[in-house]
């Protein structure tokens, strides 16, 4: 079971001599720029993932430009940085600059482990929430404080392969959830183990975008509606896909070959898969499209990614802020672009020609328009984890929608009020 912050701050004594550790490398100095003495300041910068590897070779580029910074990168793998990250809240020494899953935003700024960079947003004109998209811009706000910067994104759109859906009737794909439900029964009418569609009951996300775009608010507050017709009827219309056989229950193989076989000629995932698929399907070229999702009353989508944020405590406020600064710039979006394949925040940055003459990417441009994160409380890691069973008593069990949503309904209220 994952960490809470509380229970780290309790144990903070003793782990004291590893916590050294986790602290700033640089020499403890008052606030304001070193560079006035002529020191150098190391800024630490914790980075997530394998794409954060890469991201040394960013920060040189920075160095060059500041040279009484110096910029000392550690990768964090995203299975570990959850609770390297709390305990270097519980010991109030860390990085000074992090990055942060859009999800664990509001955890980390309720424990008040991310600057309020609202009083600095004015000095730096790569800030200007003009420059992003608002869905992204939302990630970074709890309350009346504004705690990141948002570094790149992602969302959800409609993968599908336009040859067999145009053997279906489809020139185009389904732009309403009857024409997604009608292609999808369809093409699994093909038989011999095809399906018409891929729904990864795993996708947390999943259920609750579906919601949105059926009218549901999620939430009322403190408030869940998880058992109110507009959530109801959209797990219905997910459930309909598995109950006719439109869609596997398991489908036993990765998604990229089943989507390159046809066996699931549609799928909704994020940008990540279109590198995947131009590696590992080469033979499908001209045989695939991107497009953005069906419409009910709406068609938002989930939008997720990640933020920089200032650790509450660094002694190097000025130079933190000049680094997240420099990686809000369109041209540093750019060319992270070009070494991870992750798309950038900035909409300045969506009209280079890059992205403006790839069409899958012009897709995801445009679904960004339509694209929100998911609620953001602390809690809703928890609330999105449970939904996972709940779904799957619903989809593999058969149990009735609502008996099980309104039990889901009472968890929900048990979390939300904890």
């Amino acid at each position: 079971m994952r960490k809470s912050i509380t229970t780290v701050m309790a144990g903070t004594l003793l782990v004291a001599g590893v916590l050294t550790g986790c602290a700033s490398k640089s020499t403890p100095q008052s606030s304001g720029s070193p560079a006035a003495g002529g020191s150098q300041v190391t800024l630490n910068v914790w980075g997530m993932g394998e794409e954060a590897k890469s991201l040394p070779k960013i920060a040189e580029k920075f160095m060059q430009e500041n040279p009484t910074i110096k910029v000392n990168v550690q990768a964090l793998p995203w299975d570990t940085a959850h609770d390297k990250l709390l305990t270097a809240v519980a010991s109030k020494k860390g990085p000074d600059v992090l990055q942060m899953g859009t999800t664990w935003i509001p955890e980390f700024a309720s424990a008040k482990a991310l600057m309020d960079l609202k009083p600095e947003l004015s000095k730096y004109p790569e800030f200007a929430e003009a420059n992003f998209y608002p869905g992204a811009v939302n990630t970074t706000k709890q309350g009346d404080a504004v705690v990141g910067v948002p570094w790149y994104i992602d969302t959800r759109v409609l993968y599908y392969r336009t040859d067999l859906l145009k053997s279906v009737g489809y020139n185009e794909a389904p732009k309403t959830w009857d024409e997604l439900s009608d292609a999808a029964t369809k093409l699994a009418a093909r038989g011999n183990g095809n399906y018409g569609i891929s729904i990864d009951p795993k996708e947390q996300s999943l259920e609750f975008m579906f919601a949105r775009q059926n009218g549901s608010k999620l939430l009322d507050g403190n408030k869940p509606l998880f058992n109110q017709p507009e959530f109801v009827g959209a797990v219905d219309y997910l459930n309909s896909f598995f109950k006719n056989g439109s869609a596997p229950k398991d489908l036993g193989m990765d998604i990229v070959p089943a989507f390159q076989k046809g066996i699931t000629p549609m799928f909704i995932s994020g940008p990540w898969m279109i590198k995947l698929i131009n590696d590992q399907a080469p033979d499908i070229k001209d045989k695939w499209a991107t497009a953005v999702l069906p419409k009910k009353q709406n068609n938002i989508s989930a939008l997720g990614g990640s933020d920089l944020s200032v650790f509450q405590y660094t002694e190097h406020k000025d130079e933190a802020l000049k680094f997240l600064a420099y990686m809000s710039k369109p041209e540093t979006q750019l060319e992270w672009l070009k070494l991870t394949n992750t798309l950038p925040a900035t909409k300045k940055a969506w009209e280079d020609p890059a992205l403006t003459n790839d069409a899958n990417y012009k897709v995801i441009g445009e679904q960004m328009n339509a694209s929100e994160p998911m609620p953001l409380i602390k809690s809703w890691e928890e609330i999105a984890q449970n939904f996972l069973k709940t779904f799957e008593n619903i989809y593999r069990g058969g149990a009735n929608v609502q008996t099980e949503l309104d039990a889901f309904n009472k968890k929900a209220e048990s979390i939300l009020s904890k």
